[in-house]
């Protein structure tokens, strides 16, 4: 993944992010129960942070090549974590919740990277 494209894609993340807390903040409230309304926010908030480190990584993939598979891994897991979360929500559909494991792997995977390439970068 470019630089660019991982601004690109964090900033589009980022705002979707946002209209999404928005609407379940405001539109979602007497629709669904509290526990839903709460993994939906959950959805948000993971695709936020990872919205965030998207943009991070795109300031310095130029410098750190290495980053590159943690920024396709954080779009993966927002699409699949944040996705699925979504998904099962706003279609009350429950077996959608064996997805988003996968999603976060894709997370957890992405933050080995960015520690794996962080400490060869230091120890050359």
């Amino acid at each position: 993944m470019s630089p660019r494209a991982a601004l690109m894609a964090g900033a589009m993340f980022a705002f979707i992010a946002v209209a999404a807390g928005a609407f379940g903040a405001h539109a979602l409230r007497d629709s669904v129960s509290a526990e839903r309304l709460e993994v939906f926010q959950t959805a948000v908030r993971y695709q936020f942070f990872h919205a965030l480190a998207l943009l991070v990584l795109g300031r310095d993939l130029g410098r750190r090549p290495k980053w590159d598979s943690a920024a396709l891994l954080f779009c993966l897991g927002i699409l699949i974590f944040s996705g699925s979360l979504y998904a099962l929500v706003l279609l009350d559909k429950s077996w959608l919740g064996a997805i988003t494991p996968l999603g976060g792997v894709c997370f957890l995977a992405g933050w080995a990277l960015v520690f794996l390439g962080s400490v060869r970068d230091h120890s050359s």
